[in-house]
């Protein structure tokens, strides 16, 4: 089988909101927001913002992951399931900032942001020195995610003048946006969660 065609062990993806977005939590949203990024940045370690744990979180179990993996060979379940809850906190969060979703984050549920992330087996999947080096093989995709993220950002504010113009998220800058999340979290598998050793394409796509 080519290898392109094998996906990448991290998937992504918001349900496009098939109806209207409420108009004042949309005009309201940094503001709204703010108790649920506050305890994100509690929980990853980091500021509030967005991206937290992509930003925070990262920071906070890379090098325990790292070293787990490289004397140990050994990423343990519960440590996994630890960095995987936060990444999924953080994309809700995340989403509704972007105004992905209006329904406030939840702590626990999926809701309709899902990022599926598969357990990896230490000693078959990851090599024991490539986190070393990950972080700075990831460089190329900092670069272009530097540019997507300033694009994003354009994006996000013409979506919030057509929400609370027409109550619709247009759906071609809707997946644009959720495309970019998608490359960052890819990223973040690789280089910091270290769930991966399979390099992350360029790609929007899913």
């Amino acid at each position: 089988m080519d290898a392109q065609s094998i996906a990448f062990p991290l998937a992504f993806d918001v349900d496009y909101p098939d109806r209207g977005l409420n108009r004042w939590t949309t005009a309201f949203r940094l503001i709204l927001a703010i108790p649920v990024v506050i305890v994100l940045g509690l929980l990853s370690g980091g500021p509030g913002g967005v991206h937290i744990a992509i930003v925070g979180a990262t920071l906070l179990l890379f090098l325990p992951t790292l070293l787990l993996i490289l004397f140990r060979q050994k990423y343990p379940r519960w440590w996994f399931d630890f960095a995987f809850g936060l990444l999924r906190f953080d994309a809700r969060v995340t989403s509704y900032l972007l105004l992905l979703r209006d329904e406030y984050p939840s702590v626990d549920e999926e809701q309709a942001v899902h990022v599926e992330v598969p357990y990896p087996d230490a000693p078959r999947d990851l090599n024991r020195w490539l986190p070393l080096v990950k972080w700075f093989l990831a460089i190329p995709h900092y670069i272009v995610l530097l540019f997507l993220n300033l694009a994003a950002f354009v994006v996000v504010i013409i979506a919030w003048f057509a929400i609370l113009f027409t109550g619709r998220y247009p759906r071609g800058l809707f997946g644009f946006v959720v495309g970019v999340l998608r490359w960052e979290l890819r990223v973040t598998a690789y280089a910091f969660l270290l769930t991966t050793d399979r390099y992350p394409p360029f790609s929007l796509n899913p």
